[in-house]
C-alpha cells in the first residue's frame, strides 16, 4: 500500500506540474510579476493537498510571527525536494540565487527568469561574483526575501552539520536579518527515494538574527541556534511518528542525544 500510494502521489505531483504550466502559462507570462506569483504558489498549495490526501503526509508551521516585513535572508534546513518549494506561499516575494544552467531548461528557465531569480556560474570569481552580490542587494532592498540553504545541499535528517560560510558573507554584505528555519521533511520524503511516508511534521521558524554581528560570531550563533532547534524537533518528530522508518543518520543522532531509548527503531 505504501508503494502504491507513493507511486500515485508522484504521478499526481508531476501531472499537477505539467497541467498547470500548460493552462496557466499565458496568465503567468502576461501578468505583472508579483501577481504572477499566484501560479507557482497555488501549485504548491495543490501539492500539499495531494500529499495529504494521497500520501497521508501533513505538516504545520510554527513561528510565522518571527518572519519580519521587507527584505531578509530566509535560511531553512534542506533535506528534501519538498523544502525547495513548500514554503513559497508564506513568503511575499522570494528570490533564489541559482545555477545559471537551470535557466537553460525550456519553459522552466523562462518561469524563473520572469521572477527575476539570480543566475550564477558557480565557478565564477571576482567581478562576476561582485555583480551577483550587487544584484542580490538590489532585490533585497526592494523588499524581497533571499532563500539560502546554509548547508548548501540536501542532507539526511540527523546528519552532522555542514554549514557553508557563504551565508555569513551574505549576512555581512546585505545587512539584513537572517531567519533560521528547521524541519525534518526528509523523514517523509527521503532524498533520492520514491517512497512518500505518511505522518505529520512541523516546520519551525526561529526568531531572526539581527544584522550587524561579526560574520564569524554570526556563523557560530546560526549553527548553534539551528542545530539545537533541529535536534529538539527531530526528537519530537520521531516520537510523534512511530510508523516512520529511520535511516542511519537519524538513528545515530538520536542515540547521541540519549533520546527515545526504548524506541525499537533505535535498537
Amino acid at each position: 500500500m505504501l508503494a502504491l500510494r507513493s507511486i500515485l502521489f508522484n504521478l499526481a505531483f508531476y501531472i499537477n506540474l505539467i497541467v498547470r504550466m500548460i493552462v496557466f502559462s499565458p496568465y503567468y507570462f502576461l501578468a505583472e510579476r508579483k501577481k504572477a506569483w499566484s501560479v507557482p504558489k497555488n501549485w504548491v498549495r495543490a501539492n500539499h493537498w495531494l500529499q495529504a490526501k494521497i500520501a497521508g503526509t501533513t505538516f504545520e508551521i510554527e513561528g510565522l510571527e518571527n518572519i519580519p516585513e521587507g527584505g531578509y535572508i530566509f535560511a531553512p534546513k534542506h533535506q528534501s525536494f519538498w523544502d525547495a518549494y513548500a514554503l513559497l506561499p508564506w513568503l511575499d516575494d522570494p528570490v533564489y540565487i541559482l545555477k545559471r544552467e537551470l535557466m537553460w531548461i525550456p519553459l522552466f528557465g523562462q518561469y524563473v527568469s520572469k521572477m527575476k531569480m539570480i543566475p550564477v556560474n558557480r565557478g565564477a570569481r571576482g567581478k562576476v561574483m561582485a555583480e551577483v552580490l550587487e544584484r542580490t542587494k538590489r532585490e533585497i532592498d526592494s523588499g524581497r526575501q533571499l532563500i539560502i540553504y546554509p548547508e548548501g545541499t540536501r542532507r539526511p535528517a540527523g546528519a552532522p552539520p555542514d554549514y557553508k560560510y557563504g551565508i555569513a558573507r551574505l549576512y555581512r554584505d546585505l545587512q539584513v536579518p537572517v531567519v533560521p528555519v528547521v524541519m525534518h521533511p526528509g523523514l517523509f520524503w527521503p532524498r533520492r527515494k520514491f517512497l512518500r511516508f505518511p505522518g505529520h511534521f512541523k516546520v519551525r521558524v526561529l526568531p531572526p538574527i539581527a544584522p550587524g554581528m561579526d560574520p564569524d560570531a554570526f556563523m557560530e550563533k546560526l549553527v548553534e541556534v539551528m542545530e539545537t532547534a533541529s535536534d529538539k524537533l527531530l526528537v519530537e518528530t520521531v516520537e510523534a511518528n512511530p510508523q516512520i522508518p529511520l535511516r542511519e543518520h537519524a538513528k545515530r543522532r538520536l542515540r547521541e542525544l540519549g533520546a527515545l531509548p526504548s524506541d525499537p527503531r533505535l535498537q
